[in-house]
């Protein structure tokens, strides 16, 4: 029988969602790749207590993560169920509805029945009563906000999530649903944004600024780049690397370019006794609206690397202004 580790909480710092009562460790495990159809139970179980033991309570999942529909929740209600059902008022265990689900035209977006059927799925598959927090995984063109947040706001009302989210929403597209969240007292507490140093798309539309006006906070997936920001590729960028939909204009100005800014940051990490990746990481939460940063790992040690981020946190000014320029140039 599973049994958490007792230190777990003295090992990964807890961070707020502006003065709300949501609250995530700094780093959160994210399930979108590696935990598909053909994942293997027992690996899967490993590091997902490996993420607990290490004071990680937050685990992100969604409809289309796995790769194939509902198959990371399924695996991560299989060792919920077997290990961590103890454990559930600690844990943060969330869903997103919006990428393709199932065929035809309430499989995808965020109408009305496509949220509520992808969760009621979510519910069944994880075998949870609720889940902590629900998002709205993209904004629908097609779809008035009002249907959306008024979708969530029931969502909440019937007692199937605790709390909710929008995720890839742009800053105009955030601020028109936090104005219906507010007026219908939805307890809205965060954005799930791609925002790494090379990707700073969401900062620089004046979402964060909105988030920060809104006492909400951001969740940033993809923070190191898809390994861009990693040693991986320090000795050069290969032409087939597979960049995600968010983060494909970083290499908008060629490869050499960017392997330049690369070993450039590499030597700031190393200054820092850090490697390019915990430095990263460790920006990405210098920044106070940025409530917990989400990494993947395929397998328990890339977890436990991921973790050594947060055992040095704070910048000095001279090392954001040098990384400031590089990111610039």
């Amino acid at each position: 029988m599973y049994l958490a580790d007792e230190h777990r909480y003295e090992k990964m710092p807890i961070r707020r969602a502006g003065n709300t009562g949501f609250q995530l460790p700094a780093i959160s495990f994210g399930m979108w790749h590696s935990f598909g159809e053909n994942a293997n139970y027992g690996d899967t179980r490993d590091i997902i207590l490996k993420a607990f033991d290490a004071g990680i309570f937050s685990f992100d999942l969604a409809a289309n993560y796995g790769p194939g529909s509902y198959e990371a929740e399924r695996l991560f209600g299989e060792v919920l169920e077997r290990e961590l059902k103890p454990y559930r008022d600690e844990l943060v265990i969330s869903s997103k509805a919006g990428f393709h689900m199932w065929p035809g035209p309430y499989g995808q977006m965020s109408s009305r029945k496509a949220l509520m059927a992808s969760l009621n799925r979510s519910l069944q598959t994880m075998g949870l009563d609720y889940v902590d927090i629900f998002y709205s995984h993209r904004f629908d063109p097609e779809t008035s906000p009002e249907e959306t947040a008024v979708a969530l706001d029931d969502i909440v009302r019937q007692g199937k999530a605790l709390y909710v989210g929008i995720s890839n929403y742009t800053a105009p597209q955030a601020e028109a649903m936090i104005k219906i969240f507010k007026d219908l007292r939805t307890p809205f507490v965060i954005d799930q944004v791609s925002y790494n140093m090379l990707n700073q798309t969401a900062n620089d539309d004046g979402l964060f600024d909105l988030l920060k006006q809104n006492n909400a906070g951001a969740i940033a997936y993809g923070p190191l780049s898809e390994g861009l920001l990693t040693d991986k590729y320090l000795n050069g960028i290969p032409a087939d690397v597979d960049i995600h939909w968010s983060n494909q204009f970083v290499l908008d100005n060629g490869r050499d370019k960017m392997l330049q800014k690369l070993q450039a940051l590499n030597k700031i990490a190393q200054s820092r006794g850090q490697k390019l990746s915990h430095m990263a990481l460790a920006w990405l939460l210098h920044n106070p609206v940025i409530t917990s940063v989400i990494t993947g790992a395929s397998k328990p040690e890339h977890l436990i690397e991921n973790v050594k981020a947060v055992q040095n946190l704070a910048f000095d000014e001279e090392q954001l202004q040098a990384i400031d320029k590089i990111l610039k140039a």
